[in-house]
């Protein structure tokens, strides 16, 4: 499952310091900085309406990146953060760190529900609830997933999906170590007795214990 590798073009950023990042971003660039591997971090710039483009298209966060700069050598990177403009949204700067196809990194993985209509409890009108619509996984940065899937083939009304009745890509392992709920099949509201409250329950149980 592991993804081509994308280009992303940079230029080295001379000056850092908000003045310098000031100026970047009046000549339509987009500061930013790639760290880590036991090297100097290096400031750089980034097109601005080229990022906006693939900031758009999603998973930039998930993403492993093939860093070309101008008198560098190319480098693999992935996002660490991306800063925005609090009013407009978008973005100001973006932080990459340095890694390697062999190096390990965590990172969270979009979940793809399948099989809706295969599912006799959401036939009979129950609903699905992703308590986890994204799962923390440790990957090889080589092997990134573009998802995990979760078959709902099968599942009735009260049934439960915990990490380990899904199938993760090869080499990665979630950084929870407790059999987590992803998501489960809830009960027609105003049908039966209580199952709304359970189900609001095991949301905030999950979403408690993310540590």
């Amino acid at each position: 499952m592991a993804k081509e590798i994308e280009t992303l073009d940079a230029v080295a950023r001379s000056g850092t310091g908000k003045g310098a990042a000031r100026k970047a971003r009046r000549e339509g660039l987009v500061p930013g900085v790639v760290y880590g591997d036991g090297r100097d971090p290096i400031a750089i710039n980034l097109d601005y309406n080229k990022l906006l483009t693939r900031l758009r298209k999603g998973r930039f966060m998930s993403t492993l990146f093939n860093l070309k700069m101008a008198g560098e050598e190319d480098v693999r990177v992935i996002c660490r953060g991306v800063q925005k403009d609090v009013v407009k949204d978008l973005p100001t700067h973006v932080d990459f760190m340095r890694t390697h196809r062999n190096s390990r990194i965590s990172l969270f993985v979009h979940v793809e529900f399948i099989n809706h209509e295969k599912a006799p409890g959401l036939k009979r009108g129950g609903t699905l609830v992703a308590v986890r619509p994204e799962v923390e996984l440790n990957v090889l940065a080589g092997d990134i997933p573009d998802q995990i899937v979760v078959d709902l083939e099968g599942k009735d009304i009260g049934d439960t999906i915990h990490i380990s009745d899904v199938t993760l890509p090869k080499g990665a392992k979630p950084t929870i170590d407790r059999d987590f709920v992803i998501a489960n099949v809830a009960q027609p509201k105003g049908f039966g007795g209580g199952s709304s409250d359970d189900d609001a329950d095991a949301e905030g149980e999950e979403a408690n214990a993310e540590e």
